[in-house]
């Protein structure tokens, strides 16, 4: 692995404009096409798309100038702000300025260490009656994309929400899935016309948060009917914290609700696809899959010790890690400038549009050795740590994924359990392409096989 420090100049920003045929690929769907393939050895790349400046940063310091030390000069771009308020509405993750602060400050005690106590012991629940579901059954070749996707529901309903979400996900997933195929993928309309103007899609959408507003007002009033209000000791989980934090809202039904939904679709669909990502690449490496049973067998791992044996399972969290860096589930960080600017010498007009893409940086040839190889070894802790802002599976500045120890922690234990009981294969099967949609997904579900060990 190569040092923090670059050992050649950074050469100039190379012009170019970006390719029909990726562009068109990207709008139907797979955005991981529009990153030319200069994008993986320069530090930037700067092209026009439609009058508008666009660049894709892969230099350090003009990584940390738009996340770190400006971050007020950017936004959040229009088209991904048409995409993702259906669902997300005016919650944390769309919302901005001293309403954003506001939310972070009055969010942040749901992820305190207790929290995350609490989440590791769901988790080993959750996780262990699965195995017994998987143990029990004859089902051949297994498709596990749905069954992460359950699971990450499962684990989001117990820790954060203290329900038990199987009467709800069959229509959570069908919501979410239906969305990120059909009205998640944007149009050229989404990326021309200014935010206040609605697309075609934008009508469509309407309609799909008026019955993703129902599903979520449901799940909030099976949640007060079974807890009541908050405790006067605290809040019991991160739905208190929300409800105390949207009570002071102008419209505190219609926050609360949209938090609930931040929390749901950022919980459950980065974690279920890198648990995913984790199964197919292990599936090749047996080897992997024998030194985590192997760590995991001296730990309890049990609903009342998990917690203590997460930050002792060090080679499982290098395994995590390397899946991050492959397949980040959030594989690009969009930025809009709303003001004119310059990055390390670079103009930057006013609506330019910044890209800093952890799919591109993660395989970056300046800053890892052999990238597309899968090596967990590079995370272990006698290594060197990758180059600053070389890795950013759950970006950085301000703004960095406040949810980031729920999903380490998460994704240890469901890697953990799973290999302590199971070895795993894949069954033959076409090749599989990574699709960028809202995350990273497969073009296709492979078969995987399971063995009790």
């Amino acid at each position: 692995m190569v040092s923090a420090t670059l050992s050649h100049p950074v050469p100039h920003a190379v012009p170019g404009r970006l390719q029909l045929r990726a562009l068109l690929d990207a709008l139907r769907g797979n955005a991981l096409a529009a990153f030319p393939r200069d994008a993986f050895s320069e530090d930037v790349l700067v092209q026009t798309f439609l009058g508008r400046r666009h660049l894709i940063l892969s230099r350090p310091d003009a990584i940390h100038h738009v996340l770190v030390d400006h971050p007020q000069n950017y936004a959040r771009a229009d088209a991904a702000t048409r995409i993702l308020r259906p669902m997300l509405g005016r919650g944390l993750f769309l919302s901005s300025g001293d309403d954003w602060r506001q939310q972070r400050r009055t969010t942040a005690p749901g992820f305190a260490p207790r929290a995350v106590r609490l989440l590791a012991g769901n988790v080993a629940q959750a996780v262990g009656e699965l195995i017994e579901t998987l143990g029990g059954s004859d089902a051949g070749a297994l498709d596990f994309v749905p069954v992460f996707q359950t699971l990450a529901l499962e684990i989001i309903g117990r820790a954060i929400f203290s329900l038990d979400m199987k009467t709800h996900a069959p229509e959570l997933r069908d919501l979410i899935i239906n969305y990120a195929a059909r009205l998640g993928r944007p149009s050229l309309a989404d990326f021309l016309l200014p935010l206040g103007v609605p697309t075609p899609s934008d009508l469509l959408r309407r309609r799909f948060r008026r019955r993703w507003q129902r599903l979520v007002t449901r799940i909030v009033a099976e949640r007060r009917a079974r807890t009541g209000d908050a405790p006067a000791e605290g809040p019991r989980d991160m739905f208190d914290v929300l409800a105390a934090a949207a009570a002071s809202d102008e419209r505190p039904m219609e926050r609360l609700g949209d938090q609930v939904g931040t929390f749901i679709v950022a919980g459950h669909e980065t974690t279920a696809s890198a648990m995913f990502w984790a199964c197919y690449l292990l599936a090749s490496h047996p080897e992997v899959q024998d030194r985590i049973a192997e760590e995991a067998s001296g730990f309890a791992l049990g609903p009342d010790d998990a917690a203590e044996a997460v930050p002792q399972l060090t080679y499982t969290r290098a395994v995590v890690d390397e899946v991050l860096r492959l397949y980040p589930p959030a594989f690009v960080i969009t930025r809009q400038a709303i003001v004119d600017d310059v990055i390390t010498g670079i103009p930057v007009p006013k609506r330019s549009l910044v890209l800093i893409a952890p799919w591109v940086l993660h395989r970056h040839r300046r800053f890892w050795n052999d990238p597309d190889r899968f090596d967990p070894g590079r995370f272990l802790p006698d290594r060197p740590p990758p180059p600053r802002f070389a890795y950013l599976p759950f970006g950085s500045g301000p703004r960095t994924c406040i949810g980031s120890p729920f999903a380490l922690t998460e994704l240890v234990l469901v890697l953990a359990l799973l290999f302590s009981h199971f070895r795993l294969a894949l069954a033959p099967h076409r090749p599989v392409t990574p699709v960028g949609l809202t995350t990273i997904q497969p073009d296709h579900p492979p078969p995987f096989l399971l063995r009790r060990r």
